[in-house]
């Protein structure tokens, strides 16, 4: 009996959640001025890095964990960073944005490409 390894994407997901809050949690904290928002900073961070190591643990390669972590995680914060905070986002920091969705649907795809499924018998 094969044990098979949980999924990397609860964690990979949640993961990310905390890292853009507590990107987030930075900018709200405005320097000192509100150093309750730095718990947040740092729980969110903290929580981030263990998760993607719970990711990595999983069987996920780095370089895709670590892509899809990051790129998801600069999209999430322009767009929270705008509704939120009201930062505007020009057009080629669109055309920025679409290009890091891509990138990252490219990474995966391409990962998934180099490790076929096994063959069961």
């Amino acid at each position: 009996m094969t044990r098979t390894r949980p999924s990397a994407w609860p964690p990979l997901l949640t993961a990310i959640a905390l890292e853009v809050t507590a990107t987030l949690s930075l900018r709200a904290a405005e320097g000192f001025r509100h150093p309750l928002w730095l718990i947040a900073v740092v729980i969110g961070y903290s929580g981030s890095l263990w998760l993607l190591s719970v990711v990595l643990d999983r069987g996920m390669p780095v370089g895709v964990a670590y892509g899809i972590w990051s790129a998801i995680g600069v999209v999430l914060t322009a767009v929270m960073g705008a509704v939120l905070f009201g930062e505007l986002l020009g057009a080629v920091q669109i055309v920025g944005i679409a290009v890091i969705v891509v990138g990252v649907l490219l990474v995966e795809l391409g990962s998934r490409a180099g490790h076929p499924k096994e063959a069961t018998s």
